[in-house]
């Protein structure tokens, strides 16, 4: 049934700085904006071996919800300890520290400049599946 992620959509009420953010963090400008002339709305990055689709949305168009909610979803890092103080350094806050979770397992959190909150794993499973 499930096959994947296909898209992780952020948002942000100042685009512009959100997305030189991004464009920091991933090492590349996005790769598709809306609208293609004027301020930006939205904006998509492709990352990893598997090319995931990262979004963001300008926060005018967030979903309304009548009680807090939201999703946590993280990514897998070779080095989380690193990914982590890289994350930080950009200005990302820290939300989880960095924590052992069993075995090779590690994982973390920041909260980006915008108030999103973006996780971290360090994945034996993930590596091996994707180990070339």
């Amino acid at each position: 049934m499930f096959r994947g992620i296909a898209n992780l959509n952020l948002v942000a009420d100042d685009m512009d700085a959100a997305i030189e953010w991004y464009s920091a963090v991933f090492g590349a400008g996005p790769y598709f904006i809306r609208p293609e002339q004027g301020p930006a709305q939205y904006a998509e990055w492709r990352f990893g071996d598997d090319e995931d689709e990262f979004a963001l949305m300008d926060a005018r168009f967030r979903p309304a919800l009548p009680q807090p909610g939201g999703a946590l979803v993280s990514m897998h890092v070779d080095d989380i300890q690193a990914s982590f103080d890289r994350l930080l350094a950009l200005g990302a806050k820290p939300f989880d520290p960095v924590t052992q979770r069993g075995e090779g397992w590690w994982s973390a959190s920041v909260s980006d400049p915008f108030g999103n909150l973006l996780g971290l794993i360090q994945s034996p499973h993930w590596a091996a599946l994707h180990a070339g």
